[in-house]
């Protein structure tokens, strides 16, 4: 475990300590009395520009039928990752998945039944976040989620929680300061994981590298290791977690792409998501999101303003 690792996992246990205490109980309050939320008119969920409406979420709630089936249930039920170092992994030495996702999800947790209980997750692959949620099969994911208008067509999002970037990561000694560099050297491997818009965009918009997949982003940092690929490519938070892993390899170039990232939902459980986007605005609010992007994420730089969360999205009459 590099150092970096280690000041991150004592620091974070802290700020999943304070992120659970604040929301004790689920912040419902209308989006106009929300901390820097916005409300824009939306006529119907189906009308979608990534540009604009693929973050716009549903007005925060009190929670509903969904809500109560849960706390019937005793359990959260969660999609998340366990190899993606930073935002959700498994600690080796207790064992426990954590990370800047998993705080998230564990606020929502404490929200509804009163206290940090633990969350049932289900490790997943990033191709399989829409398949778990369409079926039925988890109540949320939050596993580096990018929020688009064509997820929107079948699942539901919370408000924006977290803004990346894609970015690239070479080889220490590699000449390459960014994609186009890349492109220019020829003959260039770069991975990306399966169901990622960061292989989507990859595939379309830089022809000139070899896009190469893999089932995980661990699959592409081993691709990386033993030399099948010259590059990675994807979200900045991903890659962070990477530099940590491996102190060959370094983080180029500016982000070519916003991600926004959201918690997902199924499409029908709409008051879900309006419990989801209180207990976020409060999170952002009370300084417990801060918190934790600083124990997870500060080797980025120190906490951003956190995103805006946008309300107003309907359903399809």
């Amino acid at each position: 475990m590099t150092t970096t690792t280690t000041r991150s996992l004592g620091a974070a246990l802290a700020a999943v300590a304070l992120i659970a205490g604040c929301a004790g109980a689920p912040a419902a309050a209308p989006a106009a009395q929300q901390q820097g939320a916005a409300s824009i008119a939306l006529p119907a969920a189906t009308v979608c520009d990534d540009a604009n409406e693929s973050t716009m979420s549903y007005t925060p709630g009190p929670g509903g039928a969904s809500v109560q089936a849960i706390r019937d249930r005793g359990a959260l039920h969660v999609g998340v990752s366990a190899d993606t170092l930073l935002m959700g992994s498994r600690n080796p030495l207790s064992g426990q998945i954590e990370g800047f996702d998993i705080d998230m999800l564990k606020a929502v947790s404490a929200a509804i039944f009163g206290d940090a209980r633990p969350l049932q997750f289900r490790v997943i692959t990033s191709a399989q976040r829409l398949e778990v949620l369409e079926n039925h099969e988890v109540d949320l994911v939050a596993r580096t989620f990018t929020m688009n208008c064509e997820r929107w067509e079948t699942i539901a999002f919370s408000a924006e929680y977290l803004t990346a970037g894609q970015k690239v990561l070479v080889t220490r000694d590699s000449e390459a300061t960014s994609i186009e560099d890349l492109e220019a050297l020829g003959d260039q491997r770069v991975c990306a994981p399966e169901g990622t818009t960061t292989l989507e965009r990859l595939q379309e918009t830089y022809p000139g590298v070899e896009a190469v997949s893999a089932p995980t982003h661990t699959g592409c940092l081993v691709l990386f290791q033993q030399g099948k690929v010259e590059a990675i490519t994807g979200d900045d938070t991903i890659l962070a977690g990477f530099v940590a892993q491996d102190p060959y390899a370094k983080v180029v170039g500016e982000p070519f792409s916003a991600e926004p990232y959201g918690i997902g939902a199924a499409a029908d459980q709409v008051d879900l998501v309006q419990f989801v986007n209180g207990v976020l605005d409060q999170a952002k609010a009370d300084g417990s999101w801060a918190a934790s992007y600083n124990a997870w994420l500060g080797d980025l730089g120190p906490a951003p303003v956190p995103p805006v969360s946008v309300y107003g999205r309907v359903d399809s009459p």
